[in-house]
């Protein structure tokens, strides 16, 4: 008898073999399923549909999954092992991931360079010729380490336990250095690679350099150093480019990253007249207020709402995720990403649902949902009394957030001329239904979703000179700020948790 299965994962096409026994978990994350609680089957969120074979659903699937949902072939893949041969639907988990082809102004330099976005979920990469700064390549990927939990508390906790920071680290530096070779190949006429510059959050920073996580597992989250890294191609294992410098540039403190930092540089915050704001929307929410004279900056835990993570029908952005809501004629419309019949919401979903309930009338300003069970969407999605609630608390902690750090910079959250929106969600999600809910109290033409500033930064980073620049300048007038140690976080932080009236 044969000791190999077949796993064949629709739509994609791709037919994996692997020993019988293997456990899901261990083959389906480089095909974008993830595992936002660590494979713990403390959440849905590795829900893939089996389409033909078997797999018994566990005692904890039974717990979890709805009946009416195991008979429709959902599985989770975290308690998933290939005992036979699986058809699996994974199209939920198609992913786009968010690059940059902003145009920027540069002073030229011989040889090209690599820039790197590393973020919590996903990695994008581009080489650039440096005389001319035209993008040559671009790759993207899946940042190896989600397959230990979606947010950056839970690689924090893995990374504390037994050579788990070892496994990270090394994960994480194989996959930029094959990212960098792909872009690599074919150049060998090329000017040679000057520089790889690498930006990230600060568990990242620390996970992909080698530094110890544990001071920021607790309050006051301080970083053991948080300044810039340099490596070579060859100390990190790298089969190509062996002797380029890879530099991580430095963070601007305490859970606010080298990617912060970068986002600062591309929307010219540091060059600013005028007080304008950056807020990166995610799990961890980072938060920068200030111009060319000050700058300071803070980090929230919002929780991963805004991602999907923890709602009931919650998914990212992907294929079959409602994306949007509004209404129309008193009642709802739902647009479901690739046209296919919907199978859960996504954060932008998430939001404009809220925001027409509360213009309709189907919630009220405290958030409470009348009545008992879920308000349907578009079948056979819905959102729960929980799933608000995790809204209002993600909600809460940005607007609490930018009214602290704005105090603290000494302006009024009016007198900021410009907020920008970094990364996926901030690009995605709609501004109305935003200051609908609360969330982002700023009138709508002085909101501007900013695209992926974290790549448009490192690439400007390429055109530093002879790439040792440490970012002194700009740090030095930087301010971080520990909300969680602000006396009066909590106060307004409850206060900010019901949603604004409709006048």
């Amino acid at each position: 008898m044969t000791h190999l299965v077949r796993i064949r994962l629709e739509p994609l096409g791709v037919t994996l073999e692997v020993e019988r026994g293997t456990p899901l978990q261990d083959v389906l994350f480089p095909y974008g399923v993830e595992f936002p609680c660590g494979g713990q089957a403390d959440c849905r969120g590795c829900r893939v549909r089996l389409v033909s074979g078997e797999l018994l659903a566990s005692l904890d699937e039974q717990l979890i999954l709805s009946a009416s949902e195991i008979e429709q072939g959902w599985r989770l893949a975290c308690r998933g092992v290939a005992e036979a041969d699986i058809t699996l639907d994974i199209a939920q988990w198609e992913t786009v991931i968010l690059s940059d082809d902003s145009t920027f102004e540069f002073t030229p330099r011989e040889g090209f360079g690599v820039a790197v976005d590393l973020g919590t979920t996903t990695l994008v990469a581009q080489v650039l010729d440096l005389v001319n700064g035209r993008v040559l390549g671009v790759r993207t990927a899946l940042n190896p380490p989600a397959a230990w939990g979606a947010d950056v508390m839970s690689r924090i906790q893995f990374a504390m336990t037994a050579g788990g920071a070892e496994k990270l680290a090394a994960t994480i530096r194989e996959q930029i250095g094959e990212l960098v070779c792909e872009l690599l190949e074919g150049r060998a006429s090329e000017p040679q690679l000057t520089e790889v510059a690498i930006v990230g959050n600060t568990v990242m920073h620390h996970l992909f350099c080698g530094i110890p996580v544990e001071p920021l597992s607790h309050v006051p989250f301080e970083a053991v150093r948080d300044g810039l890294e340099v490596f070579s191609a060859r100390d990190l294992g790298w089969t190509c480019a062996a002797g380029t410098p890879v530099r991580f540039l430095p963070c601007f403190g305490g859970f606010v990253g080298s990617d912060i930092l970068a986002g600062v540089l591309a929307v010219r915050m540091h060059e600013s007249d005028e007080v304008v704001g950056l807020v990166d929307l995610g799990t961890n929410g980072e938060i920068v207020i200030g111009n060319r004279e000050r700058i300071v900056c803070a980090s929230t835990a919002a929780g991963p709402a805004f991602e999907g993570g923890r709602i009931s029908m919650g998914m990212r952005a992907s294929t079959g995720a409602i994306s949007e809501v509004h209404l129309s004629g008193g009642r709802l419309v739902c647009h479901v990403l690739a046209g296919v019949e919907p199978r859960g919401i996504c954060g932008s979903g998430l939001v404009d649902a809220v925001a027409a309930g509360l213009d309709s009338g189907a919630l009220a300003p405290n958030g409470r949902l009348p009545g008992k069970g879920a308000w349907s969407l578009a079948p056979p999605v819905s959102i729960t009394q929980a799933d608000v609630r995790e809204l209002q608390l993600a909600k809460a902690a940005i607007a609490a957030g930018i009214r602290i750090v704005c105090r603290r910079r000494g302006v009024e959250p009016a007198a900021v001329k410009r907020l920008y929106l970094a990364g996926a969600f901030g690009n995605y999600i709609n501004r109305a239904s935003a200051r609908r809910i609360g969330l982002l109290d700023f009138p709508l033409d002085l909101v501007h979703p900013a695209g992926n500033t974290a790549l448009l930064g490192a690439k400007l980073a390429l055109f530093q000179g002879d790439g040792s620049e440490d970012y002194a300048y700009l740090r030095a007038r930087g301010e971080h700020i520990s909300l969680a140690e602000d006396p009066e976080f909590m106060d307004i932080y409850v206060d900010e948790m019901g949603f604004p009236s409709r006048d």
